[in-house]
């Protein structure tokens, strides 16, 4: 009974490590994705090219890889080790970038699937550019977007255990402590708490998505 008190104990140490990635991710990514967005959508052919680049190399590599670069390559080129200390400001700048990438895209896709003649209908109303999208636009967009953008989420939050590839103290390496001096079961505990934290978010996702319900256009 002990062990299983010292076990879980440990677990819930490195889920709270797990949800914090999520949460600093989400709270930052969402937003500059909206940015890269815009920068990719620019008619400033050199700025869309940049977002053009930086989403193509983003989507193009493994999150592993990227981050390993992210907390080496500083050091190994510019002998400026800056991650050295803080391992997981690593992670979190690398799962920032990366989902920021993907969130942009999929904004992008919710906008350019907006008809035209909704944009138009509002300049004949005497509306601004700023007034159309966001009284006309960007609740349909938001409507749009949901399906994609939950089912990303739901990705970052089984993505968080790549971080311990740089020694990043998460639930799934606290996992693999206690395997190696013999217990199994710690590794099926890991899996409990993914499916919980997943499925109380495609709860929320749902529940969300309802309320856009009348959204139909």
């Amino acid at each position: 009974m002990e062990k299983f008190i010292e076990v879980s104990i440990a677990l819930f140490g490195g889920f709270k490590t797990t949800l914090l990635m999520f949460a600093l991710t989400l709270v930052f990514a969402l937003p500059l994705g909206l940015i890269i967005c815009f920068g990719r959508m620019s008619k400033f052919k050199p700025l869309a090219f940049l977002a053009k680049v930086l989403i193509w190399i983003v989507r193009g590599t493994p999150l592993m890889l990227q981050i390993l670069v992210v907390f080496y390559v500083p050091g190994i080129l510019f002998d400026f080790p800056i991650f050295a200390s803080n391992r997981f400001l690593a992670a979190l700048v690398t799962f920032i970038i990366n989902y920021s990438c993907y969130f942009a895209e999929i904004y992008r896709g919710g906008i350019e699937s907006i008809p035209q003649g909704q944009y138009e209908a509002g300049k004949v109303l005497g509306m601004t550019n700023r007034e159309i999208f966001f009284k006309v636009v960007l609740m349909q967009v938001v409507k749009k977007i949901m399906p994609p953008i939950s089912n990303e989420v739901i990705t970052l939050v089984k993505d968080t255990s790549l971080i311990r590839v740089i020694s990043v103290v998460e639930i799934i390496k606290v996992a693999e402590k206690f395997t190696a001096k013999g217990l199994i079961w710690p590794l099926f505990f890991t899996g409990a708490y993914y499916l919980l934290f997943c499925g109380l978010l495609t709860l929320l996702f749902g529940y969300i998505e309802k309320k856009f319900a009348y959204y139909r256009g």
